[in-house]
């Protein structure tokens, strides 16, 4: 059974003391469900910490880099968490801009990857001439979302224009476009300083963000009341988007905030419910019996090709993982193949 707890219960203990007494606050690298159910909005809120400063610190991105490569990975939490069944959730982005290549891939229930492409020579550039914001960074091209269901099951993928707008933008058009659901974005990014266990000095990278859609009863109710209050319905979202419209940056990176308290900051007044939080991990797929699977599907003059010192390397781009093969295996297993077709012929 789903538990649940209405934050306007806390109230009290807010007054009291920045602590919130027993509520079991889902913290860092968790997105959390809420509802609120007297303006008919329901969403997700998340705080990312280890998964995503590990992500970035493992690739070291220029700064800029990181910090688009940063909200990019909270948009695919909060719209991949959405899933209700085993797959993947994929945001990747093709463009003429300085960053001109992102991925990011959920896997359900919990596991994020990413990396990202870039031209250094555009990116110095564009530093230079003070144009590295996250969407500068992106220029033209396209974002496309993509649904995996697994190998059996057709793909469903949504095409957006990348034409200058942030990424919250790009989102909100897609949902206004494609699901034709009203939707509210925020993503921030920051870098959290402080000291290790040493003492020493340390920075570390943070991201937060806030999905809200408006879910309204009475388009449920309308399948057999056909009755529906236009005029409560917008100016419920209206309240909804004004309230998040004051969402700051730092509210939704900063550790001591937490998505619970920033959800009783905005709802509040009229009663924010929020469910169980989904953990989200820096995972990869990736595994040595994968890469080898393709590399059997290689032709010799592509193994050949693959060489170098005598060995075939390859290195994941999501987790930076380097894995050896011996081209023996491959050649050995080429020669199996053209056997057993001449023993058929």
């Amino acid at each position: 059974m789903t538990k649940e707890m209405n934050v306007n219960d806390q109230s009290a203990q807010y007054k009291k003391s920045p602590s919130l007494g027993d509520f079991n606050f889902a913290g860092d690298d968790a997105v959390v469900p809420f509802e609120v159910e007297e303006l008919d909005a329901r969403g997700r809120a998340v705080q990312l910490g280890t998964a995503v400063n590990s992500i970035l610190s493992r690739h070291h991105y220029p700064e800029p880099v990181a910090r688009l490569l940063a909200e990019a990975m909270v948009l695919t939490v909060l719209l991949g968490t959405s899933l209700k069944f085993d797959g993947k959730f994929i945001l990747q982005t093709s463009s003429d801009g300085s960053v001109n290549l992102l991925v990011c891939d959920f896997k359900t229930p919990s596991s994020l990857r990413a990396y990202a492409r870039f031209d250094d020579k555009k990116l110095e550039e564009a530093v230079a001439s003070g144009h590295d914001a996250p969407e500068e960074l992106l220029g033209k091209g396209t974002l496309a979302l993509t649904i995996d269901q697994g190998e059996h099951m057709q793909r469903y993928q949504g095409i957006v224009a990348l034409d200058g707008s942030s990424l919250e933008e790009i989102a909100r058009n897609y949902f206004k476009q494609s699901e034709q659901i009203p939707t509210e974005v925020k993503l921030g990014v920051a870098t959290l300083f402080d000291r290790d266990e040493n003492g020493h000095s340390r920075e570390s990278w943070r991201a937060g963000g806030v999905l809200v859609q408006h879910l309204p009863k009475s388009s449920i109710e309308s399948k057999t009341t056909k009755k529906i209050d236009k005029k409560t319905d917008l100016d419920h979202w209206t309240e909804v988007k004004a309230l998040v419209d004051t969402i700051e940056s730092s509210e939704m990176t900063d550790p001591q905030v937490g998505a619970e308290r920033l959800l009783f900051r905005l709802f509040h007044e009229h009663g924010v419910r929020v469910f169980n939080a989904r953990t989200i991990l820096d995972q990869c797929s990736c595994s040595r019996e994968k890469i080898e699977n393709v590399l059997n599907t290689f032709t010799a003059d592509e193994i050949n090709s693959s060489i170098e010192n005598g060995r075939i390397t390859v290195k994941c781009e999501f987790c930076s993982t380097v894995y050896n093969f011996n081209p023996e295996e491959f050649r050995k297993t080429q020669d199996n193949v053209a056997d057993l077709k001449t023993k058929q012929n």
